[in-house]
């Protein structure tokens, strides 16, 4: 396949130039002396119109690749009008090669002149003028002094010469119309992309893609090999060009990693088909639809995004962009509590009830940005307590100032409530936890099948605890600095309130699951200033609004956070989900930027439609050279039969026994073989004696002998005695069947005299 695109523009947007088209021109035969006879004046005409479009004399051409139709009367036209174009006035020494990719590849019908421009682009490329073959000489209807112009009929180099190498290139249809272009070889600095303006590549990953799990093996040991040969590709550049000059098919392997060398550890694993940390494999489908889930209170953590701000700048702009909304209502710039060093004072804001909300919400709302930047799209949101606030957002309920200043209230009037109470996590199920629920011990959440968290009065809450674990329940106290979700919320609801009407609200345009009734937000529950002020105090009912979401058809969880807090939950409950539908955007103990991107690409591969080339927008990333696809090779063509004709190995046991004695002619040896009683001598026909059976005969095989699977009959041999004959009265013996270790032979006798089958 052949791209053609204008020279500026190829230029501006950084890909590598395999030649250039310096010129061309097309005519028409007109009256001619029919549809397949060619006219040389026309052909003329059409060569002297194309170097004159490229400003170019016929001596600055170096080849033509002719169109060649291969007949007496075709070729000789074509070479006639060669020879009077491109033929004259050139120097002795450098005479016009003519070539046909005919004579190479046969005729590939409409695809005859790209194939020739594909030939001399390759061989403008390589320095090398291929051969034109099955020619033993040149046609002697042609006068060749007529002009300097030589068939290529040997392979040989095409050195560099005053200006860059050229070629022309004919296509002559049957219908009478004339096409004749001249490529360029490309400048050095056109070959290789140049590097657009714009700041660094992100991290990215390294995609691998193939039809099998075999060539997906065979992909990475290619691409393993290739960067071995050239170790100055920059690994920006390598993701940027497998995500853009390699299609996607459906086995993949997403390799992520902090650096070149991880990066290449990962491919390694990939192509000896073993799992590896950074490494996610899988096949491509549809998994149902995406729902994002947004992390409530008790996922933060100091440094929460700093990496992802450094190395993202939609990240960047959009968490800058809300901390200077919130800044406006916080005692202190959000940034500096966020990304504040561990253990420093300000690092400790970050517990603060007044500091954590607004910090969530920032780092949630970013990431969110990041990821449906490059594509993502959910078709539900579901928030857990503060987390759907988020939500809320950025499905369109609030503006940004409206849900910060919300956002900013919300936690400052939970921060100023007196401290006390608790929280603790129960194994439990809400009907379990019903009988302990009063005015001091609140239902606060209900995040799975049986997992709930109370709230309330520390001492009501620590009698809970205790009565709990009494029954063989586990608890554990959660670290909190106020009894969310419970009666201690009450005295801050009237001046939520007041801020909550202050707002305008508007209907989601995503659906939004409600973390109160666990049912999709309704546009007037969303427009409701009563329904967020209730949200502060109703319990949160998680597991309902999971569940929902799977009935409305999602098959894929996205948490977006900065840990996993809501991954575990979601699984609990949908135990008969596969484990891959929950996929944390973060957690605590792993990198950021690799880990985000891995759970991007785990997304992806379920039917997440990322456009990973968005990555790259707006940097320095350049396209490179990649090795090609690597075909898995089956045979189909039968293997040919091979025949032993060597000598049969030597029989051993009861059938070599057999055998000997048949080749033998030793009626007695092949008898006691048979275990046949010759004693008896009352059958028809006389006694025993060479070359006779007698009959009938019993049959036995004694005890001990192995089975032998032969049945024996005499049948009278007919016709003279001669070469392939037997002997008049002799019989020939005829085995079928088996006889068995210490019993008579089936059918009992062996027939005498009589000829025909045994009985």
């Amino acid at each position: 396949m052949l791209l053609v695109e204008r020279l500026s523009d190829a230029r501006r947007n950084g890909h590598p130039i395999l030649a250039v088209v310096r010129g061309s021109a097309v005519n028409q035969d007109g009256a001619s002396s029919g549809l397949t006879a060619p006219n040389g004046p026309s052909q003329r005409r059409v060569i002297a119109r194309a170097l004159t479009n490229a400003s170019l004399t016929a001596d600055q051409v170096d080849v033509v690749e002719a169109h060649g139709t291969g007949t007496t009367l075709g070729d000789p036209i074509e070479a006639q009008a060669l020879l009077a174009t491109y033929g004259q006035g050139r120097p002795a020494d450098r005479p016009l090669w003519l070539g046909s990719v005919k004579s190479n590849i046969g005729h590939t019908q409409a695809a005859a002149g790209v194939a020739g421009v594909i030939k001399m682009v390759l061989a403008m490329r390589h320095g090398v003028l291929p051969a034109t073959l099955h020619v033993d000489r040149p046609t002697p209807h042609v006068d060749w002094s007529a002009g300097a112009v030589r068939l290529a009929t040997e392979r040989m180099p095409w050195p560099d010469g005053d200006g860059p190498r050229r070629a022309g290139i004919s296509a002559f249809g049957v219908s009478g119309t004339n096409a004749h272009a001249i490529v360029e070889q490309a400048a050095p600095q056109d070959t290789v992309g140049a590097a657009p303006a714009g700041r660094p590549a992100p991290p990215a990953p390294w995609l691998v893609t193939a039809r099998s799990a075999p060539a997906l093996a065979g992909q990475a040991r290619r691409l393993l090999e290739h960067l071995a040969a050239h170790p100055g590709l920059r690994p920006g550049d390598v993701a940027y060009s497998l995500v853009t000059t390699r299609a996607a098919m459906p086995h993949r392997a997403v390799v992520t990693g902090e650096d070149s060398d991880a990066l290449v550890e990962g491919l390694r694993a990939v192509a000896e088909d073993r799992p590896a940390p950074g490494v996610l494999r899988g096949v491509a489908r549809p998994a149902g639809r995406l729902a994002v889930l947004f992390t409530g209170q008790g996922a933060q953590r100091v440094g929460m995004g700093a990496d992802l701000h450094r190395r993202f700048p939609a990240f960047a702009a959009a968490f800058d962009e809300v901390a200077a909304e919130l800044d406006q209502h916080l005692s202190h710039p959000l940034r500096d509590v966020v990304f504040a060093a561990p253990d420093s004072p300000q690092a400790a804001l970050l517990d603060r009830t007044e500091f954590t909300q607004p910090a969530l919400f920032a780092y949630e709302v970013a990431a969110y940005r990041l990821v449906t930047s490059w594509g993502v799209r959910p078709a539900h949101l579901l928030g857990h307590s503060v987390g759907e606030l988020a939500a809320a957002h950025v499905a369109g309920v609030l503006s940004l100032p409206d849900a910060a200043a919300l956002v900013a209230a919300r936690a400052r009037l939970m921060q100023a409530l007196p401290a006390g109470g608790a929280m603790l996590a129960v194994r439990a199920t809400e009907a379990e936890v019903a009988p302990l629920l009063d005015h001091r011990v609140a239902l606060a959440a209900v995040n799975g099948p049986a997992s709930v968290v109370l709230s309330g009065d520390e001492d009501a809450v620590a009698a809970a605890a205790e009565r709990l674990a009494a029954e063989g329940r586990q608890v554990r106290r959660l670290r909190v600095s106020h009894a969310f979700h419970s009666a201690r919320m009450d005295a801050m609801l009237d001046d939520f309130r007041v801020v909550a009407e202050k707002v305008t609200w508007h209907p989601p345009t995503v659906p939004l699951v409600s973390d109160r009734t666990g049912e999709v937000l309704t546009a007037a529950q969303a427009t409701d200033p009563g329904y967020w002020v209730a949200h502060v105090r109703d319990t949160v009912r998680f597991h309902r609004g999971v569940t929902t979401l799977a009935g409305a058809g999602t098959g894929t969880f996205l948490e977006i956070g900065p840990d996993a807090a809501l991954t575990p939950m979601a699984r609990e409950c949908l135990p008969d989900l596969e484990a891959a539908a929950f996929v944390p955007l973060a957690r605590r103990d792993a990198a950021e930027v690799s880990g985000l991107l891995a759970a991007v690409a785990a997304v992806d591969l379920r039917g997440g439609g990322v456009r990973w080339a968005d990555l790259f927008a707006g940097t320095d990333a350049v396209r490179v050279d990649l090795p090609t696809y690597a075909f898995q090779h089956e045979r189909y063509w039968p293997d040919p039969i091979t025949l032993d004709l060597g000598p049969r190995p030597a029989d051993t046991g009861a059938d070599g026994e057999f055998w000997a004695a048949a080749e033998s002619g030793d009626t007695t040896a092949l008898a006691a073989v048979l275990g046949i009683d010759t004693d008896r001598g009352d059958a028809p026909g006389g006694a025993a004696g060479p070359g006779r059976v007698p009959g009938p005969a019993s049959a036995r095989v004694p005890r001990g002998r192995p089975a032998v699977p032969h049945r024996l009959g005499t049948r009278r041999a007919a016709g003279r005695a001669g070469p392939g004959r037997s002997l008049p009265g002799a019989r020939a013996v005829r085995c079928a069947g088996r006889t068995g270790a210490g019993g008579a032979a089936r059918r009992g006798t062996v027939p005498g005299d009589h000829a025909g089958p045994p009985r």
